[in-house]
Parts: C-alpha cells; structure tokens; sequence
C-alpha cells in the first residue's frame, strides 16, 4: 500500500473521535444516522480497524466535513472554505474553521419562527466569545437575561447555564468563538511607535 495512503488510513480513527466528540455525539447516535453497527464505529475510532470508502462517506456526511478535512488530504491550493452546515438545537451552525481541536469558529442561525422560544439554559466545559449580526439576541446567562442587537457582543464561561434565542421571534445571526477547554480569544495588537 502507499505510504501517504496508508499514514492517511492510520490518522482517520483519532479524527473520527474527535468529531464525534466536538459534536457531543455518542457512539449509538453515529450508529443510527449512518447505518454503521456501534462495535465498528468503535473499532475504527480507535484504529483496530482501517475504514472502506462505504463507510467514509456515511460519516463524512454526518460530521459535516468532506472526505479530504475527514482523511486529512493534503490542501488543493484551492483558498476557499467550503462550509457545511450542522443544525442542532433548532439552529444552524456553519464551522468557520477546519481544524480539531483549539478555539472553534462558527457562524450560528436561529430561524425566524413567528414566535419566542422557552428558554432551556445549559452548561458545558468551555468559554465562548459571541458577535451578533443580525435581529435580536437573547442570552440567557445564568441569573441574567439578556437581549443582544447587532454589533454586540458578549463573552461568559460555559459552566454558567445559558441560551440562546430570538428575542421576538425573528431570525439572528451571530459568530461565535468557542473553546471547549475554557480557552479565551486572545487580540494582540502591535505595540505604538514613538514617533519622536
């Protein structure tokens, strides 16, 4: 077999884990969606077994990415990123980054329902930084609720319980910088010059 193929195969079990787990998938949910028996999952997470194209594509398809970001190929040269869509929780979330692992980039949409939605707080290892588009945000963060316009922002650890929705039933757009280990954005900036 080719060595880069053959390197390739050996990298896809830890990348398969890894998605499941950005996802907060388990491996019985994985199993229902793309056909594959939970124990081979298992086994070709944890690299006992070397993945066929049959089930490469069922798992591409439900973790959002192409074959090449789930092999790891090599880049293109082609500059764009091609997003796919992830829809949880009555929302839409589009990976702005391609990488496992670090701090996440995805753009998130509520759709316009007509109507506010009950808030359902939840809490999860991580911090997250979010930027509001367009409509009105609500963020519920623990004691606080909140409403968000467009260009604002806001940034809390993800222990708190929160939430987020449409303030009055219209659709929101906003990005979000979320790191799963509680890492924050940091800005550098370049020092002034003194100009004497």
């Amino acid at each position: 077999m080719d060595e880069d193929l053959d390197q390739a195969l050996d990298t896809v079990g830890p990348r398969l884990r890894e998605l499941r787990r950005q996802r907060e998938t388990t491996l019985a949910e994985l199993s229902e969606t793309t056909g594959i028996s939970v124990s081979t999952l298992s086994r070709l997470e944890s690299g006992a077994r070397r993945p066929a194209l049959e089930q490469l594509l069922p798992l591409a398809r439900a973790h959002g990415v192409t074959l090449d970001e789930l092999v790891d190929a090599p880049p293109t040269g082609d500059p764009r990123v091609h997003l796919r869509p992830i829809n949880r929780h009555g929302m839409t979330l589009l990976p702005l980054t391609r990488r496992a692992g670090g701090i996440q980039a995805y753009k998130l949409v509520i759709p316009a329902s007509g109507h506010p939605a009950t808030p359902d707080p939840q809490s999860h290892e991580g911090y997250e930084w979010l930027y509001v588009l367009n409509g009105r945000l609500r963020l519920v963060l623990g004691e606080h609720d909140l409403e968000l316009s467009p260009g604002e922002a806001a940034e809390f650890d993800t222990r708190t319980p929160h939430w987020f929705g449409s303030v009055d039933g219209g659709a929101v757009e906003f990005l979000s910088l979320f790191g799963k280990q509680g890492e924050r954005a940091h800005l550098r900036a370049q020092p002034r010059r003194n100009s004497s």
